[in-house]
């Protein structure tokens, strides 16, 4: 299953942010494998889905300011880690938790 496929299976709601993390790197490019401990933490992804937004008083929504398929700029700790299918793994954040978007 894709990851536009796990997104079609779960929608985040208000401002939440469906995020899939890159992977670690795990062996230099002379071959090196990178033991697991010593590989730093990823703090990058991609967003796969975004819910409507925050509501406002008057019941409308304030869009999400990230969009499906940018790169953003993850905190260290935080987000809520969601297994989709298997051997995947996703990530929640409040729009507020993401720092920046990556270009």
């Amino acid at each position: 299953m894709s990851a536009s496929a796990a997104a079609k299976r779960l929608v985040p709601l208000f401002d939440r942010v469906l995020i899939k993390k890159f992977e670690a790197i795990s062996k230099t490019k002379g071959g090196i494998v990178i033991p697991e401990k010593a590989q730093g933490k990823v703090l990058q992804g991609t967003v796969v889905a975004v819910g409507p937004g925050v509501r406002l008083q008057d019941g409308s929504f304030a869009p999400v300011a990230v969009n499906v398929g940018e790169k953003v700029l993850l905190p260290e700790y935080g987000g809520t880690k969601v297994e989709v299918e298997e051997n995947a793994e996703y990530h929640l954040f409040r729009e507020s938790d993401i720092l920046a978007k990556v270009e």
